[in-house]
């Protein structure tokens, strides 16, 4: 008996031995312990969950050298490797998950507008459903802060920068000539269709090192990866048609939108104050086929579009009106390819090619002005973790512009070509969820300038609360001068921007709260002698200037069941002595205040949204030759209210309607001079105003999809 005991009493010392105990501790970065964290050994069923104080311990018969993986949610999964025999009494901090979703964004002078980002204050759809906007992604983007109202213009004109100073890419590639061509007081329309994108990002300054040749902005256009489904879409409009397609293989897709607009039906009910003699009209088609490879993607993406018209405008120096007429042929072609390369590399390339063509014909002058130009890029990014990324790359601009001025005097030919080289490099440093840091340097070298251009650039951020965060951003911008400079004079060399930008932003539940601060500092600005550039102008880059103001955003889409709204508000200080100036002051594009509220209100019983969005603008600057001030006397404000309304037919059929200015508001632009004076030695005058107070718009729009839900709206 007592044998059998004994050998009892070895059998289990053995199977104790065997065992090893594993123990420790599991704490964050802040040393606080971290409960319910789940500890265990790699390939096997043996481990435990921290409890109180962050503790944990089990037992295990592995031998030798094994895998120790701690994970819990929000923190990054942790692994040790050792002998089993060491791995008791260990102290285990878990770094905070810098990918999380309540992770920090760098999010200084960046309004992201996709879908699938993490924080949106604009969405695709808006640009179909804010009632001001008319279709426009421009013009939905003027509902943001940092922009300046310019009706007669149509651009974006961005924190005291000219409508040149922002620069437009299609997935990544630059789009040279991104506006249809009108004439004065007649505001101009972005070319594409916002059907095709599915992500928008609008940078109002304080951008990446990877974009350049622009002073004050950038937009960033993506166009959609994959069709959810194949479907046709019709629109009959008061002003035209459209027509779109999307068809669906087993790897690839391809859609396509076409649209017509005329604007002589339109103009016969409701006439402006042009006399038109061949109303506008333009015919414009987009497709873009995608094909999935391997390890990425292809895109290619083309478009075209031709617009004409001829009208008689008003002048108080030309008793009989100026006859202005206009024909224009775009073409735009863009490929683009982004693919994994292996071992934590991706790439992303991309070339694009622009063919532009106006015949303008003002009295008895006849313009004639062709641009060939192009794009390529190439950018390589390295992922060594998920706190250190590294991206670098170069891109080629070409730029080839002719232009022919004939009258019964003269007959010129002038032009100029430009090839910019620039290599860019950034890095993303993310200490913690709390904590990021991007650094970059971007050099551009000009052929016709025959120098170049080093721009560093850095932001930062910094998560103060679940929901707030502070960003920092500083960078160089430099632009080469336009084509309406660079024809006639090639001795210069790039204007010159310097961005400091305080952002704060506060993002909760359907609700995002954006304040910034900034200040731009031109320099190496262009100027010349004359009214118009012009061949007998003397220019140089004595030019310079400053921006700086306050821009605030809030957007809510829960408080209130079915109702969406956002207010913006900017307010704007700016100076410059920059083309013609005598003297610096603020151009006559700026507004000191500027105010956007935009509404949208699904009603249930009546299957419809109602939409609303007012705009307001402070005077903007004229000079008045009555007096001895340049620049020193302001217009009235400008006021709009557009209201809107899209019904449900059916699932999808939506009948939309809109009008712009529902108030009549008298706005205007500024005001046109007499050459010389009258017999009292005043200079009489006449006011600029819109062509029309008002628009208004109907359209019908049916979608044919395979599901039978989808529609051009497809939130209603």
């Amino acid at each position: 008996m007592n044998k059998l005991i004994t050998l009892i009493i070895l059998l289990l010392a053995g199977l104790l031995q065997a065992q090893t105990t594993i123990s420790g501790r599991v704490v964050d970065n802040k040393n606080q312990p971290i409960i319910g964290a789940n500890v265990y050994l790699d390939g096997t069923y043996d481990g435990s969950t921290s409890i109180e104080e962050g503790k944990f311990t089990f037992t295990t018969e592995e031998k030798g050298t094994q895998t120790l993986i701690i994970s819990f949610l929000s923190y990054e999964t942790k692994m040790i490797i050792d002998d089993v025999s060491k791995l008791s009494n260990l102290n285990i901090k878990l770094r905070e998950d810098v990918e999380s979703l309540d992770a920090v964004v760098l999010s200084a002078g960046t309004f992201e507008a996709n879908d699938n980002s993490k924080v949106s204050v604009l969405k695709p759809l808006d640009v179909v459903t804010t009632a001001s906007a008319l279709g426009d992604f421009v013009g939905a983007l003027q509902t943001l802060p940092g922009t300046s109202n310019v009706a007669e213009d149509g651009r974006l004109f961005v924190r005291g920068g000219n409508a040149d100073e922002t620069q437009i890419f299609i997935d990544g590639i630059r789009v040279f000539t991104p506006y249809t061509p009108t004439t004065n007081n007649i505001p101009t329309r972005g070319r594409y269709s916002p059907f095709l994108f599915d992500g928008i990002t609008f940078s109002t300054g304080g951008y990446s090192s990877e974009f350049g040749q622009a002073l004050s902005s950038v937009l960033l256009l993506n166009t959609i990866d994959e069709p959810d489904q194949e479907k046709t879409d019709i629109g009959i409009m008061t002003v035209g048609a459209t027509l779109g397609n999307t068809q669906k293989w087993e790897k690839s897709s391809l859609s396509f939108n076409a649209s017509y607009i005329n604007l002589a039906p339109y103009l016969s009910v409701f006439k402006d104050r042009n006399e038109w003699e061949t109303p506008y009209q333009g015919a414009q088609g987009e497709m873009v086929f995608r094909q999935k490879l391997n390890n990425g993607m292809l895109k290619f993406y083309a478009a075209f579009d031709t617009s004409k018209f001829n009208l008689t405008q008003e002048d108080i120096n030309v008793e009989e009106g100026v006859d202005f007429a206009l024909n224009n042929n775009n073409f735009y072609l863009n490929t683009s390819y982004k693919g994994i390369l292996g071992n934590n590399w991706s790439v992303q390339t991309g070339l694009s090619y622009t063919f532009a063509k106006n015949d303008i014909s003002v009295i008895t002058n006849n313009i004639e002005d062709k641009e060939n130009s192009a794009h390529f890029k190439l950018k390589v990014k390295k992922r060594f973790n998920s706190r250190f990324k590294l991206s670098f790359g170069g891109e080629q601009f070409i730029t080839d512009f002719n232009e022919n001025f004939r009258n019964s005097d003269f007959n010129l030919s002038y032009g100029f070509k430009n090839n910019i080289t620039a290599g860019f490099a950034e890095a993303d440093l993310i200490f913690s969820k709390d904590l990021a840091l991007k650094v970059g340097v971007r050099a551009d070298h000009s052929s016709l300038f025959d120098e170049t251009d080093i721009a560093p650039r850095m932001a930062i951020a910094y998560k103060i609360s679940k929901n707030g965060q502070f960003s920092l951003a500083y960078g160089n911008f430099f632009q080469n001068p336009n084509s309406s400079i660079l024809k006639f004079e090639r001795d210069l060399k790039a204007e010159k921007t310097a961005h400091y930008i305080l952002n704060y932003q506060y993002v909760n539940s359907g609700k995002i709260f954006r304040a910034e601060a900034y200040r731009k500092k031109y320099s190496n600005l262009v100027k010349f002698d004359t009214e118009f550039t012009a061949f007998d102008s003397n220019f140089n880059n004595n030019g310079e200037g400053y921006a700086q103001g306050i821009d605030l955003f809030w957007r809510d889409n829960t408080s209130v069941k079915n109702l969406d709204y956002w207010v913006s508000y900017s307010y704007l200080d700016t100076e410059r002595n920059a083309r013609n100036f005598s003297q610096s002051a603020q151009p006559s594009f700026a507004t000191n205040h500027n105010l956007s509220v935009v509404g949208k209100y699904w009603i249930d019983s009546w299957k419809s949204q109602v939409g609303l969005a007012y705009g307001f603008s402070s005077g903007r600057p004229y000079t008045n030759p009555n007096t001895n001030q340049f620049l020193g006397e302001r217009t009235k404000s400008f006021n709009s209210l557009s209201l809107n309304w899209a019904y449900l037919v059916s699932p999808q059929k939506i009948l939309y309607c809109s009008v712009n200015n529902v108030l009549g508001f008298k706005n205007i632009n500024g005001y046109q001079y007499a050459d010389t004076p009258d017999f009292n030695g005043q200079f009489n005058r006449r006011a600029l105003t819109p062509a029309a107070d008002q628009f208004f718009f109907v359209g019908f729009f049916w979608t044919i999809s395979e599901d039978g839900t989808d529609n051009q709206l497809d939130n209603l």
